[in-house]
This record gives structure tokens, sequence and C-alpha cells, in this order.
């Protein structure tokens, strides 16, 4: 009984125990990569006390005798929405009590911060352990034996000071400062001799990983370091002699099994030292530069074979927390989010990442370029020495994730121009000397990983490579100018080549990767929240014509604060792109596909009725597959919809076409029949193998263009009058907050509550004996009144990076918000000649691939307006009391009214989606 009731007490507290480590947010281990097991998870609510003053330090508050008025939500930075308080000052306290498990007695104990921003002080017991300074990077103190006392409470006061320093690595937190402790804070036991680093580089070319321990002191005594490695039968047993620190040996691997992005296969390993026990895990991969098969261009290759790069600017932030992510499953799912449509890799955007994120990418398999971030001064003294300290830091603790490919040290040149004189004025220079010191830096972080790619500098406007691995360059362009922008630039990048180099440097056999694109930054000003589907579509297209180019880099995963370009908003609900609209089931994972059949970069097209159009073709094959076959299966459809926005179907064939793997070529074009009738055609290519899977979908569409006919006979022999009215020839508006017209009236907006009136000149051989009836049609959307649109100076801040510009995803001259989830609708009644024909809901003001001819009939002037927006099909009958009147009086007055603050929007024939005006139908007898 006495032992049941020990076994009790001992599952209780177990019990008490888990719970007081899940009841605090992110409690999970923070390093799966570098796990001990006696580890205590310090998250959670820790009183806080801001410092604006600087008296802390003069007034001892580190002895932790003074309680803390506010109260804090570590991890998450203060000034997040998370972190429960509001960024008052750049110095700001910690303290709580914390109790060091009995069972931790003779064992050594450190406090372990993930990273925190930025100068960092710790006290425990009132004694101070030490200073830490850098934002991004993991950092300890040990509590000194003298002063623990096992079971007991003790204070731990930290102070962190964030006043900006131009040399400190500072990245795009203009975003969301990461202002103090923003990753997991813990406390760990560890024996006497332990651990420090324990990297594995993989060789599959043989077999075999080399593995490299080391440890902070000299070792005290002959240490056996044993690791079980799962999956390989014998454990492995080396020495590290006394007196040292380092000690590197292989490991042969037998029948391995390779992390790729298919199959993520991770190699776990428990290493044990003495008393040190770890957990940890690496993955059989080997990155490399390899030619694209059949040709002499150079690309990315994991594990021997070239990889098209795929790949989303991450800028990896949380609208509540900044830099922290709530939970851990919500990082798990931002590897899921660009898996699921295809992407194969995320660039951590001038930010070293939380540990856990990269672990879900090494788990899930998808690929990672790892930034160092930037400063923000001038390339002096200290801000090199800055970067020279943390470069290290970070291949250090991020070594083991497979997931990483490369390291990108410099991005667009920030903080490596030097103000210098000429002509009596102050410019920026990219000098010759910092061009040498970013070459010098390339070759410190090859000589600490060489087994990954080094990109000394993503360029961009104007400056260029030093030494490299690989070729990369920033283009944001409008969609229209992709095809000869690339053609000359595949034209100028050769081996031996100067372009995009600086001088003294060239180009060498390195992959080309445009590392950075979207027409976020495409058009005048930037585009600001607009449907990137269209442009996206357009570049996509042509990158799949230009092999030269190994892969592309999107911005970005997701919105942020001043870019709304992203994949999914910034809290990481859907957009809507509307690609399934022109081929059912088509997604983003359709342009993201190995095999790829692209008709270039125009997408849309104004041709004539029946024209013989010419189809050009290009099959793009990223893959190796050798079980499809020497043919693929083209199936064409030109579907569409008419001048009534009738969906409709004019042809279907099929089309053979060659396969080989790595394929890259011309093939023959298609020669497709338009339509006799107006209309918007939509010509669907789906390839599939030729067992009937689908391989990819894609699609082109033309703008049949065709005066309407005043009168039409129905295939039925119904014999109709068409009365139009172009959007902008209303007799009367008025609206609460605004009415404004677009393009010279292609589309007329009324936001607000309020009412369009058109009056519409009843033909006078319609009368009352050969009218059988009459129906209206028309395109109209809900309409919203954006920050653009609405009356005053708009002033935009240019210091985007730093946190200026505008905080409202609308307020951008060129923006439309993309159709997400947040709907906007409207009701909008009808009447003619003041009789009531009902009341219609309008479910949003959506701007998406849809918006057709929003899109097509935009100035080519880098300059958007209200591009892909677009509205619903709508139709209403003509009462019969109306149509009589109309009779009568020769007019029929169309009122479209609005009651709530919805607004309206009406289309013409030349914006949105269908192509027509707004039409009412008579029916003649």
């Amino acid at each position: 009984m006495l032992r049941f009731s020990i076994y009790l007490c001992l599952l209780l507290f177990g019990l008490q125990t888990l719970t007081a480590q899940t009841n605090i947010p992110l409690p999970e281990h923070p390093r799966p990569d570098w796990e001990r097991a006696n580890w205590l998870n310090l998250n959670g609510d820790w009183e806080f006390r801001f410092d604006k003053e600087d008296a802390g330090l003069k007034q001892g508050w580190g002895k932790g005798t003074q309680k803390f008025p506010l109260t804090i939500h570590v991890p998450f930075p203060w000034g997040a929405p998370l972190s429960g308080v509001k960024d008052e000052a750049d110095i700001a306290w910690y303290q709580r009590t914390i109790s060091i498990p009995k069972d931790w007695k003779g064992q050594r104990v450190f406090v372990v911060i993930g990273a925190s921003d930025y100068k960092t002080t710790v006290w425990f017991g009132g004694k101070e352990l030490g200073s830490f300074e850098g934002g991004y990077v993991p950092f300890e103190f040990e509590l000194p034996l003298t002063s623990l006392k096992a079971g007991a409470n003790q204070k731990l006061v930290i102070r962190v000071d964030d006043k900006r320093r131009e040399y400190a690595l500072y990245g795009k937190q203009g975003y969301g400062n990461a202002r103090g402790i923003w990753q997991t804070i813990y406390l760990e036991a560890r024996a006497n001799d332990y651990l420090e680093t324990l990297h594995f580089t993989p060789d599959i070319d043989k077999g075999k990983v080399q593995v490299t321990a080391t440890l902070p002191q000299p070792a005290s005594q002959d240490l056996a370091l044993k690791l079980n490695i799962a999956g390989v039968s014998a454990p492995v047993s080396q020495t590290i002699g006394k007196g040292q620190t380092q000690l590197s040996f292989e490991v042969s691997i037998p029948d391995f099994r390779l992390w790729t992005l298919e199959n993520p296969h991770l190699y776990e390993v428990e290493a044990t030292l003495g008393g040190d026990k770890i957990k940890s895990y690496f993955g059989m991969r080997k990155i490399s530069v390899v030619n694209l098969p059949g040709t002499n261009f150079p690309y990315v290759a994991l594990n021997n074979q070239p990889i098209y790069l795929q790949i989303a600017l991450d800028q990896s932030y949380h609208p509540e927390g900044f830099y922290t992510f709530p939970t851990d499953e919500f990082m798990k799912n931002e590897i899921k989010l660009a898996k699921d449509i295809g992407l194969n890799g995320i660039r951590t955007h001038i930010k070293i990442d939380v540990p856990r994120k990269l672990y879900w990418a090494d788990k899930m398999g998808l690929l990672i370029m790892s930034d160092l971030p930037n400063f923000w001064g001038q390339p002096n003294a200290e801000a090199r020495a800055e970067s020279e300290r943390v470069l290290p830091q970070l291949i250090k603790r991020d070594f083991n994730h497979p997931a990483i490919f490369s390291w990108i040290l410099f991005n667009e040149t920030w903080g490596l121009k030097t103000k210098v004189e000429e002509n009596g004025k102050k410019v920026d220079r990219y000098l010759p000397e910092t061009q040498q010191w970013v070459a010098s830096m390339y070759r410190k972080a090859k000589a600490l990983d060489p087994s990954r790619l080094i990109e000394d500098n993503s360029i961009c406007c104007g400056a260029g490579h030093t030494e490299t691995d690989i070729n990369s360059w920033h283009e944001y362009l409008p969609g229209y100018g992709w095809e000869d922008y690339l053609k000359n630039l595949t034209t100028k990048t050769f081996e031996g080549s100067t372009f995009n180099f600086e001088n003294g440097y060239k180009v060498g056999r390195q992959p080309n990767i445009n590392s950075e694109f979207g027409n976020v930054w495409g058009y005048d000003g930037s585009s600001g929240d607009v449907d990137w589907t269209w442009d996206y579509h357009r570049s996509v297209n042509t990158f799949r014509k230009y092999p030269l180019v190994a892969g592309w880099l999107y911005t970005e995963h997701h919105d942020v604060i001043n870019e709304w370009n992203g994949y999914f908003k910034f809290d990481r609900t859907q957009k809507f792109t509307g690609l399934d609209a022109f081929v059912p089931g088509m997604s983003l994972k359709d342009l993201h596909a190995d095999i790829y059949v692209t008709t270039g970069q125009d997408i849309s097209h104004s041709v004539r009725p029946t024209e013989v159009v010419q189809v050009p073709l290009t099959i793009s094959a990223m893959t190796g597959r050798t079980d499809l076959g020497k043919e693929l299966t083209l199936k064409v459809e030109l579907n569409g919809w008419d001048a009534f926005g009738q969906a409709k179907k004019w042809q279907s064939f099929t089309k053979k076409i060659p396969y080989s793997p790595w394929i890259q070529q011309a093939i023959a074009p298609l020669y497709v029949v338009m339509p006799s009738e107006k209309s918007v055609a939509v010509l669907a290519l789906t390839l599939q193998d030729a067992n009937g899977n689908i391989l990819s979908r894609n699609f082109n569409m033309y703008i049949i263009e065709k005066p309407q006919a005043a009168e039409i006979v129905t295939a039925s022999g119904e014999k109709q009058r068409l009365l139009t009215i172009a959007p902008n020839k209303f007799s009367d508006a008025k609206w609460s907050m605004k009415q404004w017209d677009v393009l010279d009236g292609l589309k007329v907006n009324g936001a607000g509550s309020g009412y369009f009136e058109y009056k519409i000149k009843w033909p006078t051989d319609l009368k009352a004996d050969n009218v059988s009836g009459a129906s209206f049609i028309m395109e109209a959307s809900a309409k919203q009144l954006f920050g653009k649109d609405k009356s005053g100076d708009v002033k935009i801040a240019d210091n985007y990076m730093l946190g200026g510009g505008t905080f409202d995803n609308s307020l951008n001259p060129n923006s439309y918000p993309m159709t997400d989830e947040t709907k906007f609708p409207s009701d909008v009644a009808i009447s003619f000649n003041g009789i009531a024909a009902g009341k219609l809901n309008l479910p949003d003001d959506p701007a998406d691939h849809r918006g057709v001819l929003s899109w097509h009939y935009q100035p080519q002037n880098r300059k958007l307006r209200e591009a892909g927006s677009y509205g619903y099909r709508l139709e209403v009958n003509v009462p019969n009391e109306a149509i009589q009147k109309a009779i009568q009086t020769g007019e029929l007055v169309l009122r479209l009214a609005v009651e709530g603050n919805g607004g309206l929007a009406i289309y013409g024939e030349k914006f949105g989606m269908y192509p027509f005006d707004p039409t009412v139908i008579v029916k003649v007898k």
C-alpha cells in the first residue's frame, strides 16, 4: 500500500509537471536537433518593467528585491500583441522565481535563451551571470553551483537593452520589432564534461557521414563518445582524449535512405559523452551543382539530381507575435502551406528563423535558403565585426538541418554602401574595399560549411556579385515585361561574362536564379494589394521558356504590413486565384508542375471572329521520370462565355506531344479556329500521361471582339432586341461616400448607400402587340471604399523596410485587394419605371484571375486601374407594367439602389469578366 501511494504521488507529480510544461506558450523543446532530457521550459508569465530612464542598473534591479508592475507573456517580444505589453521603451527588465529540480543535484545547470534582441544581461540569486549581444542566436549562462538550492524558489532577473545600433543586425524589424526575449528560454542540466556541438556532414557518394564533436573546454579526462543512430545496427564509440576539445571521424551508413523532398528521411541520433546525453538527427543528402541534362546550364542539385527551384520569399512574420509564432502547429503549417501549392523551398528573409520551424522543413521535406540579417548603417569596422561574429553562430546552430541548402550573406547591398562626396554631393557607393570584404565573408562561410552553397549578396538595383556559388538577381516587373527581360538576360549570362558582377569578378559555373520577383514592386510606387495571379501566370509561363534560369523566388509566402503580394494573407487565411474557373481543378500547383506546357508570356489576346490562331507551345520537363514513355497527351478545349455571359463549349481535341526526361524545347504549335460570336474564349490545356493521369493544366484566353448587333435571333428562332447602355451613361447618381469612374467609364463605382439611374430610350417600333416580355442582364459587384479612393492627399512613407509605408492594403494607388476569405457583400434593389423588379445579393467586391477583361484592357504604363476586379452576372425580368409604361412614355428608367453601405460597381463590355454592357433584352413576337 505504501509502495502504491508513493507511485500515485509520483504519477500526480508527473501530471502536474506535464501540465506546467504544456500550459505555457510553445511548450515543446525548442531544438529537436539538440535536445537534452533534463530541461525545464521557462516560457509563460514573467514580471516585467520598462526602464525609460535607464535607471535599473544604478538602482540594483538585478538583485530581484523589487516587484515589477507589469506581466509579459514570454517568449513574445514586447510590443507584440501576444506579449500583453505595449512598446514603451528601449530597455526593459524581466524577473520570475525558478526552482531547480532536486534530481538535477550534482549536475551543472544553465539558463539558455533561444534569442533575445539585443544586449541581454542575466542575474541569478542577485548575482550577475553575464551579458550577450545579438538578436538572433542562442546564448547561455551557467548558474553558479554556490548559488544553487535544489527545490528552493530563487529569482532570475533579465535586462534587455534594445536601443537602435547602426551596426546591429536588425533586418526588417520595422515590420514588427523583435524586442527582448523572442524565443524559448529554458533551464538545462548537463554533466561536468558536455558536448557543445555535434555536426553531421553526410557523404552520399561514399555512404558515410562525417561526425565532428566539440567541447566548450578541454576534456577533464578521456571520454567515450557513443552514438546510437536509428537504423544503423552497430553503435559507434570514439574517445575524446583528456585535454582535447574536438574530434572528427566517419561513420558508414550501409543501405542508407536519402533525404528527399518526397521522402525526407531523418536519421535520429542519441549521443552520450560520459554523463551528457543528446538527441539530434541528420539527413543523408547532398547539395551540389550539376548541369541540366542535355545542356550546359548549371543547376542546384539535390542528391546529384538537378532541381528546378520554385521558392517563396518568407518574411517569417506573425501579425500578433511578430518574430515569434504562437504555436508549434502554426510553424508546421507554414511548411505545409508552401508544399501544398507545389513549392520546393522558402527563403527565410533577413531573419534567422526559429529552430522548430526549420525542424518541420526537415521533417516534411522543404528546402531552405537562410539569410544572415543585415545592418542598416554603413559598412564600418564595427558593422563588419558584427556580421563576422554572428555568421559562425548561425552556421553552428543550424548546421544539422538538411533542409538548408544555402547561406545568403547580404541582401540588395543593404548596409554595404558608403556615403562619399562626388561633385559636392553625398552619394552612396558600393566601394571596392567593401566588395573585397564581402568576398572574404563568402570564403569564411565556405570554410565553415563547405557542404552548402554560399551567396555573397542577393543583388538588386545596379549592384553586382563578387565571389558566389549562386548567380542571383532581383527583378520586379509587370507581367508584360518578362519576355524581353529574360531574352536579354540569358543572352548576356554565360561563363566568363561580367554581367551582374562587380569589376574584377565574373560569372563562373553558378546556377542562375531570379531570386526575387513579383508585381508588388513591378508597378510605380509598388502595387499594393492586387490580384497577383495574372502577372504571376505570365511570368511563370515565360520562365519555363528559358531553362538557363535554374529557378525563381517569388515575393512572397504571406503578406506583411507593407507588402500584400503573399500567396496567403498575413493571418495565413486563403486568397482565391480563380484559376479553376478556366480549367476545372486547376490550382497554383499546376503552375509549379514538374512537366509544364507553356504558351508564353501573353495569356490574353484580342482576335477576330473565326480567326485561325497559332498557339506556340513549349514543353518544360524539370524531372528525370522515365515511366511516362515517349509521348504525352495534350487535351485541348475551347470553352468560355458568350456576349450574354453564358457558358459555351466550342471545340475540343487531343494532340500527342514528345516527352523525354529533362526535355526543354519548343514543339509544334496548335492552330485553333476562334468562335464566330463576340465572346471570351478559354483555350484550356490539360497534359496527361498514357493512363489519363493529369500532369499539369494551363490555359490561354482570347477576346473575340465584335460589335454587338441591336437585334438577334436565338437558336430557337426567337427574335430579341438589345437595348445596351454603357456603364458611365447614367442619367443620375447619388452615393453617400463617393462616386467615380474607371478608365473613362469602362467601370463605374458608387460607395456607401445610393443609386445609379439610367434612362433607356424605348424604340418606337416596339409596341404592346409585338413585345412578349423583357429581361435585364448586367455584371456588378459590391464596392468597398478603399484607402486610395478616399478624399484627401495620400502620403506614403518610403522607408518600407523600416516600418514606413501605408499599413493599409488598399491605400496604394495601384491597389485593388485580392479576393480572400473576408467578404464585402451588398444588396442591390432593381426597379424599372419605379416598379420593383427584385433585390439581388452581390457577395463580394472581388479581384483575381477571373477579372480577365480588367487585366486585358489595362494600359501598359506601370500603373494599375482596378486590375483584376470583376462582378457577378445578374439577370432579372422587367415587370410587364414597366414595359407598358415604357411603351407609353418612350423611356425605360432603370434604377439600381443600395440601402446599406455595400456600394455598387457596374462593369462594361471591356471590364470585369463578361464581355457585355448592361443590357435590356426585349423578346419580340
